[in-house]
């Protein structure tokens, strides 16, 4: 018995949790099953708020495109049923319904009941996989209140029923068929006064959040379809994706509201080792860098060695064709890695048989082998591509060039900058109130605009963790800027200088100033617009303060009503429209709009807006990269059709503007 616990402790560590204080043989508990999944949820999913109850769809619609990278699945159906469920339909070759002959189960049961079973372990069944690699239907199984699943078959129809993962009734035929697949409809666990022992926080699906990650599984794999629909009343909506040019769409997408150097993307696909290498690219007139990589479907925001070989292919094929046409004169450097990456739009991914990563959140691809792979495969094609098309390559070198010097003009500046710092008694910009407290956890940092809104924050704050930089108007549109033009603007340069942090390829996040980074503006347009100004800049050249959650928001309320002795701050129409139903209209309240923070007394926006047992703030993080490029592109750059097109679209969360 001793034997056959050790051996269970060392095959599944995950399903052994230590009591705290005494620790003996009495506090060891085995959890059996999916138990384990349930008592720490996050040790799979990540966590088990929003983002995590929309892993569980990506963890089945990826047991279908493993189908599909297998040749098996063309089509997959996904949908957000009325009842707050969600179903997945696929046309590959089903789940296995014979017996396991190790359990004695139905093997569709084995799969949905028992981590790490499936056919992605001892390469029979998958030679390409994403997901969470055998784990992830189960887990989806034990985190969901209901989960069904149907097998099309062998002529039949199968089925089987379960409930936070442990099977209701033995696995069924319920009608024949002939066609082959896998639909599973599940309904996650979420807590509720009548379920207190849920898992989720919330229930709801955003349609947004799932249509994103499905239409970039579709251009990751070309020719799969993937259909998408909603069928809640309240938001009906429906989307069809099928890239037949795969990445090469892919690009073409994430550039479509930019100027392109040249029409179609330079695009290459090819087997080396057993690593199939895929990727397009495609320069515009940004100065942005977007270049993103995908490990067997599985996005590497970190990058790794597919990026590595990539990224040296590119430098070396544009370095050469510089070097031999004369481009790049002789005395000139080479171009760097960040010179010729400026304004690329690249996609590159690979599939291959057990891909190593360095973290357990698949974030960066470990496999040595495949930076020569992609090395090789990108510089051959990027090479000939660019000895066909002359007029082409002539124009990418000289804007990489062109990026060279800005890049240089930017060190100088920064240059410049250090030895003012150093020559002044203050390093720390003049109109800059600061805090007292210096534990960077502790502080925030107030942007506002305008000496009067200024002026009530600095009457109204914490001065010990509280410190406020007014700016003078609105600060300049990086988005259409290089680096060393933005750095000429005294707003920016003042944020840069109070932030501390440095900037571009200089951020260093341990030498940030402040943990909280508020944009306070006005509750109308102009408020908005210096609003996503700042968050472009943030998001352009202080990357890192957006993705790890330094930047907020502030939400000063749209109106103050009064009524008697009570007072009632009101952040939007609605919730004036509400409140006034509840307080009653006869006799009429008093109702005060704010046109903007400055005609706050301090005492007032201390109380609505920074302090932080009252006030509401909204946390600026993107959840997908891509997405937020394309809307700050969108809503920031030149092309002023699809912006008006977007604000059409999405004029019904825009109520009685202040213009």
């Amino acid at each position: 018995m001793a034997e056959e616990l050790d051996r269970n402790l060392e095959e599944n560590p995950e399903q052994v949790t230590a009591a705290e204080g005494k620790y003996g043989e009495e506090q060891i508990q085995v959890l059996e099953g999916l138990e384990a999944v349930r008592k720490r949820p996050g040790m799979y999913i990540g966590s088990t708020d929003a983002r995590g109850l929309h892993h569980l769809v990506y963890e089945i619609v990826d047991n279908s495109v493993d189908e599909a990278l297998a040749g098996y699945c063309k089509e997959i159906d996904v949908t957000i049923n009325a009842d707050g469920s969600v179903t997945v339909k696929d046309d590959g070759r089903g789940f296995p319904v014979g017996m396991h002959p190790k359990m004695h189960r139905p093997a569709v049961e084995v799969c949905l009941t028992v981590l790490h079973a499936g056919g992605k372990f001892g390469g029979g069944g998958y030679k390409v996989s994403g997901g969470l690699h055998g784990v992830g239907a189960s887990v989806v199984n034990a985190l969901s209140e209901k989960f069904i699943v149907t097998v099309y078959q062998n002529g039949h129809i199968y089925q089987q029923e379960y409930a936070r993962g442990k099977y209701i009734y033995d696995l069924k035929v319920i009608g024949d068929t002939d066609r082959t697949g896998t639909t599973i409809q599940f309904w996650p666990d979420v807590k509720s006064e009548e379920n207190p022992e849920g898992i989720f926080e919330t229930g709801a699906f955003e349609y947004e959040t799932l249509r994103n990650r499905l239409r970039e599984m579709a251009f990751l794999n070309k020719g799969v379809r993937i259909r998408f629909r909603d069928d809640r009343p309240e938001t009906p909506k429906e989307n069809d994706f099928c890239y037949e040019g795969g990445l090469k769409e892919f690009v073409k997408f994430l550039n479509q509201n930019k100027n392109v150097l040249f029409p179609e993307p330079i695009y290459t696909e090819g087997i080396r080792d057993n690593i199939l290498v895929e990727m397009a690219m495609q320069y515009n007139d940004s100065y942005a860098e977007n270049v993103y990589s995908f490990a067997n479907n599985i996005a590497t925001p970190d990058g790794g060695t597919h990026l590595m070989g990539f990224n040296t292919a590119v430098t070396r094929a544009i370095n050469d064709y510089g070097r031999r046409y004369k481009i790049l004169k002789d005395t000139e450097p080479n171009l760097k890695g960040e010179d010729v990456r400026e304004s690329l739009t690249a996609i590159i991914s690979i599939k291959m048989e057990d891909p190593q990563f360095e973290s357990q959140t698949k974030s960066k691809l470990g496999s040595g082998q495949v930076r020569g792979v992609v090395d090789s495969l990108v510089s051959e094609e990027l090479s000939t591509y660019l000895e066909e098309n002359p007029s082409v390559a002539r124009a990418i070198v000289s804007r990489c060039v062109d990026a060279q010097r800005a890049r240089e003009a930017a060190r100088k500046a920064r240059e410049a900058t250090r030895r003012k710092t150093v020559l002044e008694s203050a390093s720390l910009p003049g109109k800059l109130a600061d805090c007292s407290e210096r534990d960077p956890s502790k502080c925030e940092i107030f942007m506002v605009e305008g000496d009067s809104a200024g002026g009530s924050a600095k009457g109204g704050r914490d001065s010990k963790t509280q410190a406020i930089l007014p700016l003078r108007g609105k600060i300049l549109n990086v988005e259409k800027v290089r680096l060393d033009r933005a750095l000429e603007n005294q707003e920016i340069r003042a944020m840069i200088t109070a932030f501390g942090c440095g900037f571009g390829d200089q951020f260093d996040e341990s030498k940030l100033r402040y943990h909280r980074i508020v944009c306070m503006t006005d509750a109308d347009v102009d408020g908005a617009h210096i609003r996503i100004l700042l968050l472009t800049f943030f998001y352009r050249f202080m990357r890192p303060l957006v993705e790890k959650g330094y930047v907020y928001a502030a939400m000063p309320p749209l109106y103050k009503v009064t009524k008697g002795k009570n007072s009632h701050y009101v952040y939007d129409d609605d919730e004036l429209n509400r409140l006034l139903d509840e307080i009653g209209r006869d006799p009429k309240p008093d109702i005060q709009r704010y046109k903007g923070l400055g005609e706050m007394s301090a005492q007032q926006l201390w109380e609505t807006t920074m302090n932080p047992e009252t006030r509401m703030m909204m946390q600026i993080t993107p959840e997908d990269a891509m997405e937020a490029d394309r809307l700050f592109t969108l809503l920031m750059g030149d092309q002023v059709e699809p912006r008006k097109q977007f604000i059409q679209e999405n004029s019904d969360l825009v109520k009685d503007l202040d213009v």
